[in-house]
């Protein structure tokens, strides 16, 4: 792991603190095997923001647009645990 994923990580583990470790473990695989996907999307809802909209309504609006990518990604993720 270089130092640029281990500060990613350490990043996303403070950001998704709430979440159970297990959540919390799966969100980090997905979000660093996809990096450029979720940085498509974080720049995305930065320029809803910009054109006005608040950060939920922003963030609902992107991801209802990739759904089907998010589900592609998410989805070998979440057979895994229903084994």
């Amino acid at each position: 792991m270089g130092v640029k994923d281990f500060f990613m990580k350490k990043m996303l583990e403070k950001q998704l603190k709430d979440l159970p470790a297990d959540q919390r473990d799966q969100m980090i695989a997905v979000i660093s095997e996809n990096p450029e996907f979720f940085q498509k999307i974080a720049a995305e809802i930065k320029q809803k923001q910009k054109e006005g909209k608040d950060q939920t309504a922003a963030t609902m609006e992107v991801m209802r647009k990739h759904q089907g990518e998010l589900q592609k990604i998410m989805g070998p993720q979440q057979g895994q645990k229903q084994r």
